[in-house]
């Protein structure tokens, strides 16, 4: 009777829900005899949950498995708290209503049943979500804008760290409504505060005076001119304009803390390896002009060794060992830096979150778009030039790359040559012909996207990699040359004879002003392809580098000697060319030794999201929703969410009449507070399934990105009309004349 009715139970699932691998073997585990241990069941039925499935949010499967393994379930949690049907109903539930001014920071409590919230009226509010209603307002004693509010865990709910514009933290007794600390240990703005689970005395601060603090509320504190719990220290590392942007613990690993500052690198350090250590202060540094004169020093001349060497004596970085942090930045923005700088754009890390996991790390730059960094196996940047695959060299001495320096012979390479690689799987080819279609038609973030699902279906197939760098290349936002090259790379590792994306690497090397290495890799080209020779593409980009090579070499030959002492300090420490580039050469600013070796071993992003913009705020932030899905605040007053595997857009509410700045998920359902510009607090949550629209759902993905792209590489003036009301009509093609009336405009000024 049991068999029989574990039959009637499969043929059903596979009636309704269709045919399944996964499903089939579990009816035929359940049939099997009583007999059979326990332990094996447990090993077959993690057999079983490892077949593919149509979708990784099936939640009878998941469900099953969490039955038979004990472990999976947090992941079954964190996999349930959201899933794309939700996304797909998620909508406006409420408002809450109580501030007087921009609510610039959101916090949840660790268990979810509180939501704190700081404004620029420089209160602090409690709010019951689910009731709606406003439990506390707290009077915080600050006298700027409030940026960040943190409950410190297993408190109870009952203490709230704060830091404002003031220059000062303040801890605060909820149930007394009173401060309990107040330290002005900060010289300037205090952006960012964390806290630590489970240590309820812990926390720490970042500040746009370049500092790190780390507070332990078990010991007293006294502010005076000698702050003896400096964790860490920016401006000894790369000069007096450091500022620390925001800082954040890993909810797993405690000991790991990441902290992000005015330029796009992002550190990762192990506490465990740093000791406090002082700095002193002059007692009228309020009042000073320059963050030198706050440490009552005056600004260092760089090239000056004297100088430099007063300086590391009195702001030595001894607390720092050099295993003692890791690196992160997007592989192209060390080679873009001046052109950033030409265009007036600055750069900085305005976000930065750890996943549920621990294992991940998304950083929100502002100027520029989202990157996603696997911190438990980080990745080095491409090398420029063609993957070893391509070729066996003698005496290598790359490991991801190849470097062809023009005066070895080419002869000591030889050629691979490797059989036609399969056809694409139907469902994945349907993909490829409808984005080629869609890419024709001259739409290329869709096609785009359909790429990324391609991908995603197919992760080794050489010709969607290269057909997506074509589209990158044509695109050509921030970022997509470096990501075309990275595509060419991988096309090149699956298939080294893809002439096309070999030919594409190569144009990509030139676009990216690596000149030299272009020239190489083209070498190797015409040496492995020349029947391609004497097409026009490649006459026209042999003559594009070679014209490049010549007026880089025109350039250097024609230096004078009235070059700054800066750009002679940096030129003479042997570095690299993309460090050197991306060195902080200003007149008045320093660059430590041990922040060039760390710079210059800097790991790579692993995903990368667009189609916000992020320039007129710098507390703007990205989120994690769930284990699957990424959201983040815009400029044009919307906030978008993002399929965490496939980069793809998949939803784009309008949160805000002038800007979204904060999104906040709660830590076990599906609900999402944000803020911005306005004095409220919207809490959004799955809507019924009524088939009714959200009225503030926005359809047009393609369109809004490719506006907030064209808003962010506005020069200031631009930027300055578009806030006037003005439309900049410049950059826009033929196809754009319709789009052109329906841009969002930024708050005005």
């Amino acid at each position: 009777a049991r068999n029989v009715r574990n039959a009637d139970w499969s043929r059903t699932v596979r009636r309704e829900r269709g045919s399944n691998a996964a499903f089939d073997a579990f009816a035929a585990m359940e049939s099997k005899s009583e007999t059979e241990s326990s332990e094996n069941k447990v090993e077959f039925a993690k057999d079983i949950f490892n077949l593919p499935t149509d979708s990784d949010e099936n939640f009878v499967l998941l469900h099953s498995k969490r039955e038979f393994d004990d472990t999976f379930t947090i992941p079954f949690q964190r996999k349930m708290i959201l899933t794309r049907n939700f996304i797909s109903r998620l909508g406006l539930e409420a408002e809450l209503e109580g501030h007087s001014g921009c609510v610039n920071c959101l916090e949840w409590s660790t268990s979810g049943e509180l939501l704190a919230s700081g404004s620029d009226d420089c209160q602090i509010i409690i709010w019951d979500p689910f009731s709606r209603r406003k439990l506390k307002t707290i009077q915080s004693g600050h006298q700027g804008n409030i940026f960040s509010v943190k409950f410190l865990p297993n408190s109870n709910n009952g203490t709230i760290v704060s830091g404002a514009g003031d220059y000062k933290i303040r801890v605060h007794d909820v149930n007394a409504s009173e401060t309990t600390m107040a330290c002005s240990c900060h010289a300037n703005r205090v952006k960012r505060l964390a806290t630590a689970p489970n240590l309820p005395f812990m926390f720490w601060s970042a500040a746009e005076d370049g500092l790190i603090l780390q507070f332990d509320l078990r010991q007293p504190h006294t502010c005076s001119n000698t702050c003896k719990n400096v964790l860490v220290n920016l401006i000894c590392l790369f000069g007096a304009h450091a500022e620390a942007k925001c800082v954040a613990i890993n909810p797993l690993r405690p000991e790991l803390l990441a902290v992000g500052a005015n330029d796009p690198y992002i550190r990762l350090y192990d506490r465990r390896m740093l000791k406090p250590t002082t700095y002193k202060r002059r007692p009228d540094d309020v009042y000073a002009s320059s963050h030198w004169e706050r440490l009552g020093m005056d600004s260092p001349e760089r090239g000056e060794s004297e100088e430099d060497n007063s300086f590391q004596q009195q702001y030595p970085t001894h607390n720092l060992p050099s295993n003692c942090v890791k690196y992160f930045v997007a592989g192209h923005l060390p080679i873009k830096r001046l052109d950033f700088r030409k265009k007036f754009r600055t750069l900085a890390c305005t976000y930065i979150a750890f996943s549920p996991q621990g294992n991940e790390l998304l950083a929100n730059l502002g100027g520029e778009q989202i990157y996603l960094f696997d911190i438990v196996k980080p990745r080095r940047p491409k090398a420029f030039g063609v993957p070893l695959t391509c070729l066996t060299q003698e005496h290598s001495t790359h490991s991801n790359g190849y470097h062809l320096n023009g005066t070895t012979n080419s002869s000591k390479y030889r050629l691979k040559f490797h059989p036609v690689k399969s056809k694409l799987p139907p469902n994945v080819d349907a993909l490829r012909q409808a984005a080629n279609d869609i890419f024709a038609k001259g739409q290329h973030t869709a096609a785009i996207e359909l790429y990324n699902k391609a991908i995603n279906l197919c992760p080794n197939a050489a010709v969607l990699y290269g057909n997506r760098a074509a589209i990158f290349m044509k695109r050509g936002w921030d970022g997509d040359m470096y990501c075309a090259l990275r595509d060419c790379y991988k096309a090149l590792e699956v298939d080294p004879d893809f002439f096309k994306a070999h030919f594409r690497l190569v144009r990509c090397l030139y676009e990216l002003h690596k000149n030299q290495e272009a020239y190489d890799s083209f070498k190797l080209f015409k040496t492995k392809y020349p029947e391609h020779v004497k097409t026009s593409a490649c006459v026209a980009l042999d003559h594009d580098i070679n014209k490049a090579i010549s007026a880089k070499t025109n350039d250097d030959c024609g230096c004078s000697n009235s070059k700054s002492k800066a750009h002679d300090f940096m030129s003479s420490s042997g570095f690299n060319e993309v460090n050197a580039s991306f060195s902080r050469d200003d007149s008045n600013n320093f660059e430590n030794y041990q922040e060039k070796e760390w710079t210059s071993q800097a790991f790579d992003f692993s995903e990368r999201f667009c189609g916000h913009c992020n320039t007129t705020t710098d507390i703007k932030e990205a989120n994690f929703f769930g284990s699957n899905y990424i959201v983040a605040g815009s400029d044009d007053g919307t906030f978008f969410t993002w399929d965490r595997k496939t980069t793809n857009i998949v939803r784009i509410l309008k949160g805000d009449s002038s800007i979204v700045n904060c999104l906040q998920p709660h830590p076990s359902c599906c609900l999402l507070a944000t803020s911005g510009i306005e004095s409220v607090v919207r809490l959004w949550s799955p809507r019924p399934e009524d088939g009714q629209r959200e009225v503030r759902e926005v359809t047009d993905f393609q369109d809004q990105a490719q506006s907030n792209q064209l808003r962010m590489n506005m020069n200031p003036l631009e930027t300055m009309l578009l806030n006037m009301g003005y439309r900049i009509p410049h950059d826009m093609d033929e196809n754009d004349s319709d789009r052109e009336a329906n841009i969002l405009q930024c708050r005005q000024s």
